[in-house]
């Protein structure tokens, strides 16, 4: 069984984050572990405040997991200030931590800022040189580009930008687009593009969290990058093809579409 380690902030509220790494990881019949970084009060109308973790116990959790059950593969989401990160870096240098991927979590679907500016310069300057892929959304893409995106050309632009400051693969996500659902990877000096029809639903909540998670299950599958983005891809939007709806504002998607329920 694939061990999958997640990094990330915990949504109290499920849809999100941790919560929602592991409901990826455990639909795609891996082993899930979970390094806490930060608590969340939020839910799907907005996030209502933030607790960041001692930097001292995210190292101590990142330590427990890889001297004991080593994982395939690490995700990397929210992480909200610069002790953190640097103590993540540390860590996974320390362990040669493999199949990184880092989403780089900025706002939540909500609305809420979730990182503080000094910590996404961290993330870009310790984490991004370690991942073996980045996925940023169109507005987090823009902030890290630093240029405006309106298309599938402004985002190939800027996958190239951010390959300039990356070791490994970047997916630069389009769901913010008016068109349809795509994204473009840049990976081995190549473009690949993957569309798909958008699906009219507000219950978006979790849905980078996921493709990220999915991204690092198909890493950890020995799945090479093209295929374990477009295998997250269909996941993802299968999830939300349900439109299950939870909560009063962006509601989560449901990760267990693919599992039968016991209770009829």
């Amino acid at each position: 069984m694939q061990k999958i380690l997640t990094i990330a902030g915990s949504d109290c509220s499920g849809g999100a984050g941790i919560q929602a790494d592991i409901k990826t990881i455990t639909a795609h019949k891996m082993y899930a572990m979970s390094v806490i970084t930060a608590l969340t009060a939020q839910n799907t109308m907005g996030v209502y405040g933030v607790r960041d973790v001692e930097a001292g116990f995210v190292a101590a959790q990142i330590e427990a997991c890889f001297s004991d059950i080593i994982p395939d593969a690490v995700k990397i989401g929210m992480v909200s200030n610069e002790a953190i990160v640097g103590q993540i870096g540390i860590n996974l240098k320390k362990f040669n931590a493999k199949n990184i991927v880092v989403d780089p979590v900025m706002v939540a679907t909500s609305g809420g800022k979730l990182i503080s500016d000094e910590a996404i310069k961290c993330v870009v300057s310790e984490l991004f040189s370690l991942a073996d892929i980045i996925t940023p959304n169109l507005p987090e893409a823009e902030v890290l580009a630093n240029m405006s995106i309106k298309s599938v050309e402004d985002m190939k632009k800027a996958a190239l930008n951010l390959a300039q400051i990356c070791k490994g693969a970047v997916l630069v996500k389009g769901g913010h687009l008016e068109t349809n659902a795509v994204d473009i990877l840049y990976s081995n000096g190549e473009f690949s593009t993957f569309e798909a029809p958008r699906i009219e639903t507000k219950n978006t909540h979790g849905t980078g969290c996921t493709l990220s998670s999915a991204i690092a299950c198909g890493l950890g599958a020995n799945l090479d990058i093209k295929t374990a983005v477009a295998r997250a891809k269909e996941f993802v939007s299968n999830a939300l093809k349900t439109d299950i709806k939870i909560g009063q504002g962006n509601g989560a998607i449901d990760h267990y579409f693919r599992i039968n329920k016991i209770f009829d």
